[in-house]
């Protein structure tokens, strides 16, 4: 324990200089290793306009595309393994409607593998909530767009239509079911990381989801989750000590589908958000947010930096890229 102390007060220090600096407001940084014993820590304000909080262990966080595989990505593993689904089964097994008025278009060749990877045509991002605020029109204008096809990139279509297909699947809209423990779809505003001035929204977003598409839709596959530190900390030594999901589904997040990417994650890559001392066996992800978790198998432990990054604006140079590189480098055994 005193070992993991140092550690991480070395990696808690970037964090600190960072927030010192005014480059985020605040952040809270854990770490956990396989036996359960975690440190996590606060620094800086939660909220600075129109008034100022105070950062702390406990402020819920919008996680951002953490969703994509805290949330979306285990029940997809587990709805295959189940033998509800195929993971190379095309998306029209679920979503029938998907493209419908022409057989050939390439959308319908899409399977739920190609999405939980990002290897498919769609577009990197889309403003879909310009198109209107109304939930089921918007959800039948993603099935029904003829999509601009381009080379595979990191696209958040691809788990919004995950997203529809455990809709189809369960019956109930991704807001109706349970987030998982520790998680919710929003947070009370006061215990809450407040993120941006939204200029579509007119108001500073605290508590209510960022992401503008999952606000239209009214809860999405790509984004939306809540959580704390100490919420996603128990989410990763669930699949460190294997607890928190099958052990199918656990190796099916660390086999790779490309040199970046596995089933829903990231895997280490030159410039990855991890740094440059993970071991091979590392998964992680990154939220909009200004969030992050990383899980290293071979090591036993597992880190997230939580930050609001973008409050109360996005449209400023944060240091995020570099600060989350930094800590990992840290917690891999780097010098302070």
């Amino acid at each position: 324990m005193n070992d993991l102390a140092q550690l991480f007060d070395r990696a808690f220090q970037p964090l600190a200089t960072a927030v010192s600096a005014k480059r985020i407001p605040g952040g809270v940084l854990g770490i956990v290793d396989s036996n359960g014993h975690r440190i996590i820590k606060a620094i800086g304000s939660a909220q600075l306009v129109p008034n100022q909080r105070p950062m702390r262990v406990e402020t819920w966080f919008d996680l951002a595309s953490l969703t994509k595989v805290i949330f979306t990505t285990p029940r997809i593993l587990a709805l295959a393994e189940d033998g509800i689904t195929d993971l190379d089964a095309q998306l029209i097994s679920a979503m029938p409607d998907l493209r419908q008025y022409d057989a050939t278009a390439w959308e319908r060749k899409v399977t739920f593998r190609q999405c939980l990877g990002h290897q498919t045509p769609f577009p990197a991002v889309e403003p879909v909530y310009t198109y209107g605020r109304d939930p089921d029109l918007l959800r039948a204008f993603i099935l029904q767009r003829e999509w601009r096809a381009g080379d595979p990139v990191y696209s958040d279509i691809n788990f919004i239509l995950l997203g529809f297909a455990l809709e189809r699947l369960s019956g109930k809209t991704i807001r109706d079911m349970d987030a998982g423990p520790g998680f919710a779809w929003s947070a009370e505003p006061d215990a809450s990381a407040a993120t941006e001035d939204c200029s579509w929204r007119h108001r500073v977003l605290c508590g209510e989801v960022h992401d503008d598409n999952c606000s239209a839709l009214q809860g999405a596959g790509h984004a939306g989750l809540f959580g704390t530190a100490a919420s996603v900390l128990d989410f990763a030594q669930g699949l460190l000590d294997g607890s928190g999901a099958s052990e199918q589904s656990i190796a099916l997040m660390r086999v790779p589908l490309s040199a970046t990417r596995t089933h829903g994650w990231e895997r280490p890559y030159e410039s990855w958000s991890g740094g440059a001392l993970c071991s091979p066996g590392t998964i992680g992800h990154t939220g909009f947010t200004g969030t992050g978790l990383w899980i290293d198998f071979d090591k036993g432990k597992a880190w997230t930096l939580l930050t609001n990054r973008i409050h109360p604006t996005r449209h400023f140079d944060s240091g995020i890229v570099s600060l989350r590189r930094a800590v990992g480098d840290i917690v891999n055994g780097a010098k302070a």
